[in-house]
């Protein structure tokens, strides 16, 4: 007849051998009649006490349970004894050794620095070097990798001025005012930021301005004339047009409207 194997034997070797010498025949009736509240004459009746709920098995059974549980800590004390990480040459060493690697080369920082943040995005010299700054680059690291990229052309202040002004004035309709402002916050060189917005004429200027009042002014039919001045005028002045050039711009629409414009002058407005 086959032997029916348990899990135990591989387990724990110990458990399964104390188990198998616990069901040597003989022993297991008495341990079911000591302690396992069945009838003395080894009948299945419930005992005094007994819930009614179905027998779980006789002691073998049961001695198996607490075999594969006894095989279970064997595992447990097993593995809580084991040393994952030795202290010549485990984890713990390569982590603490990672951990006290000597800084990298600040040059090197700089010019990752810069890499990843001129990646999709140009930005300017100042932009690059206030970045630097803040992750505590010393100056002479900082100087030394933007002026190399000054000189490989990936740090152009003009191109970007250029670039700046062409998308901001047809994409937001800003003004040369506030487009030189908005690069001035960005460190460009006075002389870079005024070559690029005379790109921009006072004809394209105003011609712009024209098309901005035109897309605004449908949201403020229904309102007072007054009203309507203000909030035309405004958005022409937080965009940066002159308030001359607003004026007529204002004016002309408004008498496209059929408003009357009689009361509006350059010295008043």
């Amino acid at each position: 007849m086959t032997r029916r194997t348990d899990w135990s034997e591989y387990a724990c070797p110990d458990a399964a051998a104390r188990e198998r010498e616990r069901r040597r025949p003989g022993e297991a009736g008495s341990a079911g009649a000591e302690g396992d509240g069945y009838g003395a004459d080894g009948t299945d009746g419930p005992a005094p006490y007994d819930t009614g709920e179905p027998h779980r098995g006789d002691g073998s059974r049961r001695g198996g349970g607490r075999a594969r549980g006894a095989g279970g800590s064997c595992r447990r004390r097993r593995h809580e004894d084991a040393e994952p990480f030795s202290e010549d040459g485990g984890a713990t060493s390569s982590s603490r050794a990672e951990k006290e690697e000597p800084p990298r080369d600040p040059v090197e920082q700089a010019r990752a620095i810069c890499l990843r943040l001129l990646t999709g995005t140009p930005r300017t010299r100042r932009q690059l070097a206030d970045a630097l700054r803040k992750r505590e680059i010393p100056d002479e690291a900082a100087e030394e990798v933007l002026s190399r990229f000054e000189e490989v052309g990936l740090i152009n202040d003009s191109a970007f001025a250029d670039a700046w002004v062409e998308s901001r004035h047809h994409g937001r309709g800003l003004a040369r005012r506030a487009l030189a402002r908005e690069l001035r916050t960005k460190g460009v060189d006075s002389t870079l930021i005024d070559a690029a917005v005379s790109q921009l004429d006072s004809e394209q200027e105003e011609e712009t301005a024209r098309e901005l009042v035109a897309r605004k002014l449908r949201a403020t039919r229904g309102l007072d004339r007054d009203k309507r001045l203000r909030r035309l005028a405004g958005m022409l002045a937080r965009k940066g047009y002159p308030e001359g050039m607003a004026l007529r711009v204002v004016r002309r629409a408004l008498e496209e409207e059929g408003e009357d414009t009689e009361f509006l002058d350059d010295e008043g407005f």
